[in-house]
């Protein structure tokens, strides 16, 4: 339970932060797109026999952010076409590379769904080290992508690199989905990411109130999800999921 609730305050405090971007530029289908190419990615790395399957799944949700920015950027496909065809294709892979593999059930159940009460020290390591790499980093970006996500155009002509910093913004997507996603599983990862950035936008009156309200209610969301699923005896991340849906409404 200790575990459970450092690595769940750890993805709260990463997705809400980061999930004010992704719905201000309207981007809540990337939630999903990068949390199956992390499926695939586990599915790579249990059909490779590694003990821990981030290892294989991080490189691969990086190659899969690079793939979708460089056809929203360098084509005139939308952004949710080119998530649409990564996401596609990262699930095929990652049906694949289980299918060949005869002893997943279990891991792919675990991965599929989460078990943050499942979350070991190696996960917990991986989840605090991306955490202390995406909170510096997107403080430090803060102001320049609160720029380009409200006047992309503006922003260039000032001089902002709007291209790189759509190129990061994934990329760090990619890190922070990938980390997370033992916590609550590939199908309701883009629920962390979007559901409390969406609900502190019904009350914000700035990003940085919304960024604020974003973080405190994926905080809140994850505490009174553990306690009701510990109190109620039934799952964790769905229980947390659900929080951030009452608080929405």
């Amino acid at each position: 339970m200790r575990y459970a609730i450092a690595a769940g305050l750890c993805v709260a405090l990463m997705s809400g932060l980061l999930g004010v971007f992704v719905v201000q530029r309207r981007m809540s289908f990337l939630g999903d797109g990068l949390a199956h190419s992390a499926f695939g990615g586990v599915a790579l790395g249990l059909f490779l026999g590694l003990s821990q399957p981030l290892w294989a799944a991080l490189p691969f949700a990086l190659l899969v952010a690079l793939g979708i920015a460089f056809v929203r950027l360098r084509t005139e496909l939308s952004s949710d076409t080119a998530i649409g065809i990564f996401f596609a294709v990262s699930v095929a892979l990652g049906v694949l590379f289980i299918s060949l593999r005869r002893d997943y059930t279990v891991d792919a159940w675990h991965w599929l769904f989460g078990s943050i009460l499942g979350v070991g020290v190696q996960e917990l390591l991986i989840i605090g080290g991306a955490t202390l790499l995406s909170l510096p980093l997107v403080a430090l970006l803060w102001g320049a992508l609160a720029y380009a996500t409200f006047d992309p155009e503006l922003a260039a002509t000032d001089g902002v690199r709007v291209e790189r910093l759509e190129v990061v913004l994934l990329a760090l997507a990619a890190v922070v989905i990938v980390a997370s996603v033992r916590v609550v599983g590939v199908i309701l990862m883009a629920a962390y990411l979007v559901i409390p950035a969406a609900a502190a936008r019904l009350l914000a009156r700035s990003l940085l109130q919304m960024t604020l309200l974003s973080v405190g209610f994926g905080v809140f969301s994850t505490l009174a999800g553990l306690v009701l699923s510990y109190l109620l005896d039934v799952p964790s991340g769905s229980t947390i999921v659900l929080v951030q849906a009452a608080l929405f409404v």
